[in-house]
């Protein structure tokens, strides 16, 4: 080989036979590849393993280890597997080409053979094999790419996960702060307008109790002396006329019951103005303990203008079975909300029903809301029903979502419902559940579960 020349492939030539070995060294070290020849199999074996070639010749017939156990123990190796081997043999039988092939040969040539052939054969599969190292050198380093893009796109995938549930989370959050900013406001603003109401009506209430029973102590003073004065003047005829006119007896057996029956007047007064006080509780920051049958009714006193009938219904009947309840510990102005929502749905639900019915019809299937409480030894229990038309699953399943509504334009908001759901689970602990079906009205489940 020309000492200039670059070395275009490294050949493995093994064969026992030396002048063989020798011509095929010469041959192509002449054309300029790098020739390691090799006498034995059992060399050529380790010295292929510690140093891999590009191509290798192999013989069959050889002592100790023939070509065909070569060549499946090279195949056999990781190193060596993909190195290419053409067999060179004077064998020429059908039967030995194909074992060739069998073990793992990628070529064979039959002695003698022609320089020309041989050189040309070992060309096309130096190149082959080159093209193949060259592939899987792209190919590992197009994988070595894409799995550095799969671990990017991973990691940017993991990182729009994340930031898709901190949105989520936010958005829910946010949610939740519309929620208790609404419940806020109309507890604010209800609270204020009940409670107004109600010191409003405690002034004249106390104004009227007070020169009621005042009034009636006067008359009875200004009756005891126009009896006394009969008893013991004289009087002239035309005032004795004028007394007798009066009928003294009559309102002196009368004007009592005038006066009590103002008196109960001034009381139940009284008692609506206490109803309200209760409705209007202001929350503080922990809880208080709290009668829910005074909130049911308060809040059904501040309803009683829609229960009653008129020109299109008959008076909605409310129906209690209120069982022996302790007191809860709540946030007593925010149950009385959710109470508020319930009953104020009921009445909106049976209205709905209505539609299209006339007052007798209505009068023979009447409106009634039930209300019912028990103690569980696991908390109370209160239950709000009435007997509308119900709902179907889909709408009932989406009643508890935020902006959800069955409502028409500008009757509802689609937060009521949600309110009182966020005010039980979240404020109490509790559990606020529907059952209904189309025809078989609708019942809410209350439970707020006893202090641990």
């Amino acid at each position: 080989m020309n000492a200039d020349s670059t070395p275009i492939g490294q050949i493995a030539v093994v064969d026992d036979t030396a002048a063989n070995l020798h011509l095929l060294s010469n041959l192509l070290e002449n054309v300029g590849y790098d020739v390691r020849p090799f006498p034995k199999g059992t060399i050529a074996f380790e010295g292929i393993i510690y140093s891999p070639p590009d191509l290798i010749l192999l013989d069959i017939q050889m002592p100790e280890m023939n070509g065909y156990e070569l060549c499946e123990k090279l195949k056999a190796n990781e190193a060596t597997h993909n190195i290419p081997v053409i067999f060179i043999s004077a064998l020429n039988e059908t039967f030995d080409k194909v074992q060739a092939f069998q073990v793992g040969g990628v070529d064979y040539i039959t002695k003698p053979f022609q320089t020309e052939e041989v050189l040309a054969r070992v060309a096309t599969h130096l190149e082959l094999y080159q093209i193949k190292r060259q592939l899987q050198t792209t190919n590992s380093i197009q994988a070595g790419q894409l799995a550095a893009q799969n671990a990017q796109l991973l990691h940017l995938n993991q990182s729009l996960e994340q930031a898709n549930q901190e949105l989520q989370h936010n958005y829910k959050k946010l949610k939740q702060t519309q929620l208790q900013l609404v419940q806020n406001e109309k507890m604010a603003t209800l609270g204020n307008l009940v409670a107004g109401v109600a010191h409003e009506i405690n002034n004249p209430v106390g104004f009227i109790g007070g020169n009621v029973s005042a009034a009636q102590e006067c008359l009875q003073d200004l009756l005891d002396a126009l009896s006394l004065y009969q008893e013991n003047a004289s009087i002239p005829n035309e005032i004795a006329e004028e007394i007798e006119d009066l009928d003294l007896d009559f309102i002196a057996e009368d004007f009592p019951k005038l006066i009590a029956s103002m008196q109960k007047g001034v009381k139940h007064i009284r008692n609506i103005s206490t109803s309200l006080r209760t409705f209007s509780r202001t929350d503080t920051d922990t809880k208080t303990e709290f009668n829910l049958h005074e909130g049911l009714d308060s809040t059904l006193l501040i309803l009683k203008y829609r229960l009653k009938a008129n020109e299109q219904r008959p008076a909605i009947e409310i129906v209690k079975e209120c069982g022996n309840i302790p007191e809860v510990k709540c946030y007593a102005g925010q149950i009385n909300q959710v109470f508020m929502n319930l009953i104020a749905n009921a009445i909106d639900a049976l209205e709905e029903g209505n539609e299209g019915r006339s007052f007798a019809e209505i009068a023979m299937n009447p409106n009634y809301i039930t209300i019912q409480t028990e103690a569980t030894s696991e908390g109370v229990i209160v239950s709000i029903g009435d007997n509308g038309k119900g709902m179907p699953e889909g709408v009932r399943a989406k009643i508890f979502e935020q902006g959800f509504t069955t409502k028409g334009v500008g009757k509802g908001t689609g937060l009521g419902l949600a309110i009182a759901r966020q005010i039980i689970v979240e404020k109490h602990g509790g559990t606020l559940t529907c059952h209904s079906q189309p025809g078989e009205g609708t019942t809410f489940i209350i439970k707020i579960p006893s202090p641990a």
